[in-house]
């Protein structure tokens, strides 16, 4: 007797279910996808045509590789495209017997409509939900497409916004974890970051105070905030870019923010207290032109520390 896993079989009916939902709420299943006379594979093709780079144009096998298509299906569909003028075909310089394809300026216009289309459809879908909807629903597609395997968009924008509920529980959070995993700090560095976060939502000074959380694919990817220390005098505080986030330059991002607004709002300096160990921040504040006016040893959350003060003349 065969031994049914009722905890799979309740995971493929919820793929399913999703599968069904998400095709009817996109307008797969009806005669013409964004109510035009093609078939999701022929606007996939021409999608994918409208975005290949000049320098890397596909071959047809490719491109039903990159589809998931057999290429004898495809060789219909390229056929009608050629047919319309839409689609060219050139011998490839590297391999004579390989024809490279590509969007003529037929096909371009053929296709922006339906680009355009695709794109509004999807914009008045989420016009529908709240902002933290809206995250909430990419967070969890980019989850779908982590979890099956699909490549990393490295361009995919980082998008700064103004805090929100919920991001002072996520800032506290990411800063124990990280802190704790990276440099091994004890709960007493979260226990701070807490405090620190509470009082600046509790004294706000909006004219004068600032926090910038960044964005991408729909995830909180990193943090900073700017507070009032004195009337010329701004402090930046608690700058975290998460680890799968470095390396696109956030870090500068955010702090050139800080710089910027602090200016604006009528501060005459700058200052940050980091410790000697957090070599990419201090890298960070130094391109942007603060530098290190104190150092002092300490014993703080359970680790012997060198604290640095940093200023920057504005």
């Amino acid at each position: 007797m065969v031994r049914v896993d009722q905890r799979l079989e309740a995971r493929i009916a919820l793929v399913r279910r999703f599968n069904r939902f998400y095709t009817q709420r996109i307008g797969v299943l009806g005669e013409g996808l964004l109510s035009s006379p093609f078939s999701l594979t022929e606007v996939r093709v021409l999608y994918e045509l409208a975005h290949a780079s000049p320098r890397a144009l596909p071959s047809a096998s490719a491109l039903a590789a990159t589809l998931g298509i057999d290429e004898g299906y495809l060789s219909r569909i390229l056929r009608g495209f050629v047919q319309r003028g839409w689609v060219r075909r050139e011998r490839s310089a590297a391999d004579g017997r390989t024809s490279m394809l590509s969007l003529t300026g037929r096909g371009r216009t053929a296709f922006a409509p339906l680009d355009v289309r695709s794109h509004d459809e999807v914009r008045a879908m989420l016009q529908k939900l709240s902002g933290r909807e809206q995250a909430a629903l990419a967070a969890a597609m980019r989850s779908i497409e982590r979890v099956l395997g699909a490549p990393e968009e490295k361009s995919a924008p980082v998008v700064l916004r103004a805090l929100e509920p919920g991001d002072i529980g996520w800032v506290v959070h990411r800063h124990g974890v990280l802190y704790a995993g990276e440099y091994r700090y004890d709960t007493r560095f979260e226990a701070l970051v807490a405090h620190i976060a509470a009082d600046f939502v509790e004294r706000l000074d909006a004219a004068h105070e600032r926090c910038w959380i960044a964005e991408k694919d729909g995830e909180i990817v990193g943090s900073v905030f700017l507070v009032r220390k004195s009337a010329s005098v701004a402090k930046l505080r608690l700058l975290l870019v998460e680890p799968s986030a470095r390396g696109l330059g956030l870090g500068a991002r955010l702090v050139d923010e800080c710089v910027r607004f602090a200016r604006s709002a009528g501060y005459r300096k700058m200052v940050l207290w980091t410790q000697s160990e957090l070599l990419a921040a201090r890298r960070i504040y130094e391109r942007a032109g603060f530098r290190r006016r104190a150092a002092k040893p300490h014993r703080s959350f359970g680790r012997n520390l060198i604290a640095e003060t940093w200023e920057l003349a504005l």
